[in-house]
């Protein structure tokens, strides 16, 4: 992928050069044979007629080459003059046929379109002047990650090696224009030419399936912009470890991921709620599940995502029973060789006394028919199950499992909490540190005022860029407390829908939940979650000292030097 312009306009030059040659060699005949042929003789009994000029020449052979066939004609051809001119007709067709075959076949050619689109890429890549993500990889992690920045307002710079997904992509009914790239993301050259080094680029996500392709990106990112975040899958331990040794800072394994889900969910089910809840995908609503039970769980394939769900459950104390087709030698657990769907092994294994179950292989079918068979032999099991694909979606949310581990969606909400929300993850962290009663109060708290929809989560700083009214404010060493701040610029002043989660200020331990008492402060961070009206409400008083006037005191204040001394005035005289 080292197509620009100008390569482009040489291949075009390249695949004409010879027909080119052809029609220029015909119409120089032409026109050398329309000079030298006499014209007709004169008629008052001369010799043979005048020649035609050159610039007659050219101008005849133009139209009637081109087939327009204007018609202009000083004076009647002589008789070798129509021969001529009948010949040249013919080469011209025969000319015209040979350039017009040869474009349309490289009209059709792949690396002809290739190069149409590469530069047609980069001149959408150049003309960005706004923050973009580049998403390398638009498989179904890809089109989650790219429909929830578009929600959020973000555009995104696509790199897919499959040319029928950046068909898809093309299909998709986005707000503003992604551009798209078929090449392979893991060539540095091709993350420079989609904008890795752009001032407009806040970020890099590797989502595609080759672990080796994303370590790449990854390496190429901390080499070529270290300052920017990188977000990349892995899915074996070996490319985690490569991506940690190069300091990768977001390294996301979606079995680990659900593995530490699950462990907080047996830990501390409010706070799983908590999680689920905040880091949704934009317009979804989350349903609450059911706690998992504390007794014996039967496990489904022992794979990578099968040792990871072992883990977590034996580490909350739970018996675990490994249903493989090939179990090893481990005395350490309890294996039961066959396959998890069928009848005998799910009995050989305990599925009666069970109360939970874990298909856990990469077949979504089988998936669904093991917990379909051991319902069947226990209506009480507790199902997780593992959903490879998300086009089988519709079957999955028929059958309606306990925990549905959907491998694309935990990429999706760990990238999204990431990048649009940095604050959202110390807060996160100290969801799953906290006590389930606290988690308890301020899930109810939350859901009660704003409901179980994915809700607005972001973040603020209080400087010059992002909050410039209350900078100027604050630089007169005015005080402002949280409860001034939160409040609708609107008759009455209520209180906006939105709530404080988190306050860090330099130098000072985090502060989770903010009271309206709080003081604030030039450069404190914080981080609000509530509805999208808010957000707007929150961003006018920021940036209007006008607004952020009435917020805090109730009173309008005049804009503008006019309205300011008539307002003045106003004031003098009534005093």
């Amino acid at each position: 992928m080292n197509s620009t312009p100008t390569s482009t306009i040489f291949l075009v030059l390249r695949r004409l050069r010879t027909p080119l040659i052809v029609l220029i060699v015909i119409f120089a005949v032409s026109v050398l044979g329309l000079t030298l042929v006499p014209g007709p003789p004169d008629p008052n009994g001369g010799g043979p007629g005048p020649r035609m000029s050159f610039f007659h020449a050219v101008y005849f052979i133009s139209y009637t080459a081109t087939t327009i066939g204007f018609g202009e004609i000083p004076y009647a051809f002589s008789e070798q003059q129509r021969l001529w001119t009948l010949l040249c007709i013919y080469l011209s067709v025969i000319g015209w046929a040979y350039t017009l075959g040869t474009v349309f076949a490289m009209l059709q050619d792949k690396n002809f379109l290739n190069a149409i689109a590469v530069q047609r890429f980069s001149r959408q890549v150049r003309h960005l002047r706004e923050p973009f993500f580049l998403v390398c990889g638009y498989g179904e992690t890809g089109r989650l990650i790219c429909h929830a920045l578009d929600e959020l307002g973000f555009r995104a710079v696509v790199i897919e090696l499959d040319e029928t997904r950046v068909g898809d992509l093309e299909l998709q009914s986005y707000s503003a224009d992604m551009p798209a790239l078929c090449a392979d993301a893991g060539k540095p050259d091709t993350l420079v030419f989609a904008g890795l080094t752009s001032k407009y680029c806040r970020g890099v996500i590797a989502l595609t399936n080759d672990d080796g392709t994303n370590l790449a990106v990854a390496i190429a990112a901390r080499l070529l912009a270290p300052a920017l975040p990188a977000l990349c899958r892995a899915e074996h331990a070996e490319t985690v470890a490569n991506m940690a040794s190069f300091g990768t800072r977001h390294i996301i394994n979606p079995f680990e991921k659900f593995g530490e889900y699950m462990a907080l969910a047996l830990h501390s089910p409010a706070a799983y709620h908590l999680l689920l809840w905040l880091t949704g995908l934009p317009g979804t609503t989350i349903t609450r599940h059911r706690e998992p039970p504390y007794g014996k769980w039967v496990l489904c394939g022992y794979g990578a995502f099968g040792r990871v769900m072992t883990q977590a459950l034996e580490g909350a104390g739970l018996p675990v029973t490994i249903i493989d087709r090939a179990p090893p030698i481990d005395p350490s657990h309890t294996w039961i060789k066959g396959d998890g769907t069928g009848v005998e092994a799910l009995r050989a294994a305990g599925i009666a006394d069970a109360v939970g179950i874990v298909a856990a292989t990469a077949n979504d079918v089988n998936n669904l028919s093991t917990v379909v068979t051991a319902r069947e032999l226990n209506p009480r099991l507790f199902t997780v199950l593992r959903q490879n694909h998300v086009a089988n979606h519709t079957l999955f949310e028929a059958f309606e499992s306990d925990f549905a581990m959907v491998p694309s969606e935990i990429v999706a909400h760990e990238c999204l909490a990431i990048l649009t929300t940095p604050l959202l993850a110390p807060f996160l962290n100290a969801v799953r540190r906290a006590d389930d009663n606290w988690s308890q109060q301020l899930l109810d708290e939350l859901t009660e005022r704003f409901g179980w929809d994915v809700p607005m989560v972001w973040s603020v700083t209080l400087n010059i860029a992002q909050a410039p009214s209350a900078y100027r404010l604050l630089m007169r060493h005015d005080s402002l407390r949280l409860g001034q701040l939160l409040r609708a610029p609107v008759t009455g002043r209520p209180p906006l829908e939105c709530r404080a989660l988190l306050l860090l200020r330099e130098g000072d331990p985090p502060h989770l939940l903010p009271g309206d008492d709080q003081d604030i402060r030039l450069g404190d961070q914080l981080l609000l979650v509530g509805l999208e009206a808010a957000r707007k409400d929150l961003d006018l008083t920021l940036f209007n000292a006008h607004t952020l006037s009435y917020v805090l005191t109730g009173q309008d204040s005049p804009g503008g030097l006019v309205w300011e001394w008539l307002a003045a005035r106003r004031r003098a005289g009534t005093t």
